[in-house]
């Protein structure tokens, strides 16, 4: 089973050439045969020469693209525009030997980066490169045969295609450098791609851009590291028993795998605060529900064995674990994982594939339940490792999911998820959200980890996602993936390739846009789960590079000189021809004055802002101009009758919103012909004076209704608005006696009686007063008829009142006094016969029971028998 080390190759798209050995491309139909120079082999010794400019297209990428070998074995750099590269063999950290390699040879490559600014031209520009370096002719990178079988699988940068490779069972011709090659190399001798880095001259211009390929070719024998962080909540017992025999044969399976696989393990249960755990002393010196059966005190994470390739150290470290507990059914595991992606150093994470084995039978706590037990602060995805535990578990929440994504995905760690049946859709929902993961079902022993782990490696390692970092909004970047399977996915925010097959490569192609002129940037390219990476330097070039100036002056009214086919305008003057003469204004006061107000766009967005005024835009929709001192007026932004703006031009035409009729008609869309015949009432009065006729009908005012608006159901009776009029126009009298001509100048008196209201109201010396009122067309209109008389009833006899009211009081207080004195005289009679009748059951006959006398008589009887 093979792993995916993988290699990126960069190059501009271009035409394919094929060089002949030891010649390099100077122009067509020319040949050079490469020079050789002290320090470096044929081709690095080699020049291709020739003197001239080079006009860059807009948005043409200019790129310096170069790779280095990781492990020390070497570097290489090349350019886009084919100026040939050198680079420094380093094989064992010593300098290369300066020694010239024979003509048509492959000798180390040595040799530096060629500034960007090599490859402008125009004024003061430096030469150019040759033609055959432009992009659209093929420029190669080579590299030697000794390098490739020394660095299989190495990443490299270059212009365009590789020629031809040297076929399998025939030898290389004399004097060909085989520029790719698929070798197989087990263990630590396969290196790992150090950097690619592109740059890129971008112009900014809608609908174009500029693209290059990355090329991935996934090698077998990668070395991994595989770190196994498992669950010891009590349900696991019988798991952890198995992984402590499985031990050694998961170390077995990776070195099938690769020479150079290392293996370590970490534990994790839960935060030791309620509720996630019992906190009760006892309890935590043994949490499993069996006192009988030897447990260890919970705890978050315990790192337990750093990253090794001695399967009996594992299986000794993991022999000694013992099973823990909690309360609740989910589990600290994102704390571990965050840990043992902060924590490289203490893990001992190695800069190759790595491998993460998340074994649990349960769910996980996230962000936001740490409150559960009063921890607020939110998780810093940092490490907090202190003797191999975390031990600031209860100082920080959980990580939320997206935390701990990107974590994995910055520290290149595959997640491996082992979870048992039940589990299974949980996490798979996680791995929408973790890319470059995976999902296995787990026994309810764990006794197929090690085929899990197998199978589960296998669909990472066919899988390869190419994405970049952030990028500012004036930059897009998209991926064309070109898979070796034949299926294409275009213009995808990140490249994606499935079922990717070891030694062969596929191809992603990178398109990036700029959208407005923006300042230097850089990104980084990279493979999830892998360390190799592009990193692109975005430069902006806001400038015409040609500066083609023109002597003819007429052209810019004489008033600037034409520099890339754009007036540079003297000072005083701007515009597009120099035609606005300033006079002191700056472009932003000239700007304001086509600004209906500060939050509207320049001439409403429709026009230009020329010399203060706007000019406004001739639109592509027929009928339609666009007008007004701000352009915010058209001729078809007004109503619609019968689907024509205004009802036509037969009917109105439109004037900055509003329809305005031509005789005859009328409606807010000119829709009605004018005519009053269906208002008019019996007097041939149009709406009988209360409203207007629109389109032959009326429109009422105040509460009055059609269809001549001369009813009023809701309106207030006009008995009590008018009695004060009736009162002067009839008597003289009342408070408008000295002004009813104006202040009643709406009624008319009658002689006679009237058709209408009947009133009957108390003017204002309290008389009733008697009259009619009857509307007339109009508002506040009546004829008012008075009765002759008033009823004006006579005032009442005061003195009889306050009279009757005394009299009436002292009667009542008389009366009040004799009926008190009545019941107080039967009360006491009431009273006399009760004391009468005790006094006739006395027994006392007169005298005093308790009385004794002073008087004491005794008789001595002896003195009567004398």
């Amino acid at each position: 089973m093979g792993l995916p080390g993988g290699f990126l190759r960069t190059h501009m798209k271009s035409s394919r050439k094929r060089l002949l050995p030891g010649t390099c491309s100077v122009a067509p139909g020319r040949e050079q045969t490469p020079r050789s120079r002290a320090g470096g082999g044929t081709w690095a010794g080699s020049r291709c020469r020739r003197r001239g400019r080079l006009r860059a297209p807009a948005k043409q990428l200019l790129a310096a693209v170069w790779a280095g070998g990781g492990g020390g074995e070497g570097e290489a750099a090349s350019s886009v525009f084919g100026t040939h590269p050198r680079a420094q063999g380093r094989g064992s950290g010593k300098e290369a030997p300066r020694s010239r390699a024979p003509a048509g040879t492959c000798g180390s490559l040595r040799g530096s980066i060629p500034r960007a600014t090599d490859w402008e031209t125009g004024a003061g520009a430096k030469p150019g490169p040759p033609a055959s370096a432009r992009p659209d002719s093929t420029r190669v990178t080579p590299a030697t045969s000794r390098q490739f079988s020394r660095n299989p699988g190495l990443g490299e940068g270059h212009a365009g295609p590789a020629p031809p490779t040297t076929r399998p069972g025939r030898a290389a011709l004399p004097g060909v450098c085989p520029l790719s090659g698929v070798h197989q190399v087990q263990g630590q001798h396969l290196p790992r791609l150090h950097r690619v880095r592109a740059q890129l001259r971008l112009v900014p211009e809608a609908g174009q851009e500029a693209a290059f390929n990355v090329t991935f070719r996934r090698a077998k024998g990668y070395p991994i590291d595989l770190y196994y962080l498992m669950d010891l909540s009590y349900s696991m017992l019988d798991d952890l028993m198995n992984v402590k025999k499985l031990g050694g044969d998961l170390l077995q399976a990776l070195n099938e795998i690769t020479e150079s696989g290392r293996i370590g393990f970490g534990s994790f249960v839960d935060k030791t605060v309620l509720p996630f755990v019992n906190t009760h002393p006892e309890k935590l010196r043994n949490p499993c529900p069996n006192k009988e059966k030897e447990c260890q005190a919970p705890f978050a994470f315990r790192h337990v064995l750093k990253l090794t390739n001695n399967s009996n150290q594992f299986q000794t470290e993991v022999g000694k674990q013992l099973i823990s507990g909690n309360l609740d059914a989910p589990e600290g595991g994102l704390d571990a994982m965050m840990q043992v992606a902060a924590c490289p150093e203490e893990i001992g994470w190695r800069n190759v594939t790595r491998l993460l084995v998340f074994a649990t039978d349960d769910g996980f706590h996230f962000a936001g339940d740490g409150k559960l037990g009063a921890i607020l602060t939110p998780n810093d995805g940092r490490c907090h490792l202190e003797d191999n535990m975390y031990k600031s578990s209860n100082e920080f929440d959980y990580p939320s999911v997206g935390q701990l994504a990107h974590k994995l995905a910055e520290s290149n760690i595959q997640p491996i998820f082992a979870v048992t049946k039940k589990m299974v859709k949980t996490y798979e929902k996680l791995t929408e959200i973790i890319p470059k993961s995976a999902v296995g079902e787990l026994s309810e022993d764990s006794s197929n980890v090690v085929q899990l782990i197998k199978n589960a490696y296998n669909k990472l390692s066919s899988r390869v996602f190419l994405e970049h970092n952030a990028l500012p909004d004036t930059l897009k970047v998209t991926y064309d993936s070109i898979c070796s399977n034949g299926v294409i996915h275009r213009n995808q925010p990140r490249g994606d390739c499935d079922h990717v097959q070891i030694n062969v490569p596929i191809t992603f192609q990178v398109k990036v846009t700029a959208t407005e002129c923006i300042p230097e940037h850089s990104f980084v390219i990279r493979a999830l789960g892998f360390t190799d990476t592009v990193t692109v330097r975005v430069l902006p070039q806001c400038e015409c590079r040609c500066r083609d100036q023109s002597k003819d002056r007429s052209l810019c009214r004489g008033k600037g000189s034409l520099e890339c086919g754009i007036c540079r305008c003297d000072a005083g003057y701007i515009g597009k021809n120099c035609e606005c003469q300033t006079q002191g204004r700056s472009s932003q006061e000239l700007e304001g004055s086509c600004r209906k107000d500060n939050s509207s766009l320049v001439c409403s967005g429709l026009g230009d802002c020329i010399c203060g005024q706007c000019l406004c835009h001739t639109s592509d929709v027929p009928g339609k101009q666009i007008y007004g001192q701000f352009c915010e007026c058209n001729t078809i932004s007004c109503e619609r009758h019968n689907g024509q703006v205004c009802g036509g031009p037969g009917r109105g035409v439109c004037f900055c919103g509003q329809c305005r009729c031509l005789p005859g008609f009328e409606g807010s869309a000119c829709q009605c012909e004018r005519t009053t015949q269906g208002c008019l009432n019996q007097n041939q009065v149009e709406c009988s004076g209360r409203g207007r006729c629109l389109c032959n009908v009326c429109v009422c005012e105040g509460s009055y209704q059609p269809p001549l608006c001369q009813e009023c159901p809701v309106c207030s009776s006009p008995c009590g608005e008018y009695i004060s009029c009736a009162e002067c126009l009839k008597f003289d009298k009342g408070p408008f006696g000295k002004n009813c001509s104006v202040a009643c100048s709406g009624l008319q008196l009658r002689d006679k009686p009237v058709k209408g209201k009947a009133c009957k109201e108390r003017d204002s010396e309290g008389c009733w007063v008697s009259y009619m009122l009857e509307q007339q067309d109009g508002m506040k209109r009546y004829l008012i008829y008075v009765d002759e008389s008033r009823e004006c009833v006579a005032g009442p006899n005061i003195a009889a009142i306050v009279g009757g009211t005394v009299a009436g009081i002292v009667l009542i207080g008389v009366l009040l006094l004799v009926i008190w004195k009545a019941l107080t005289h039967l009360s006491d009679l009431r009273e006399y016969r009760r004391f009468e009748k005790e006094k006739l059951k006395s027994q006392w006959n007169n005298d005093n029971p308790l009385f004794k006398s002073a008087t004491t008589t005794v008789m001595n009887p002896k003195f009567a028998e004398s």
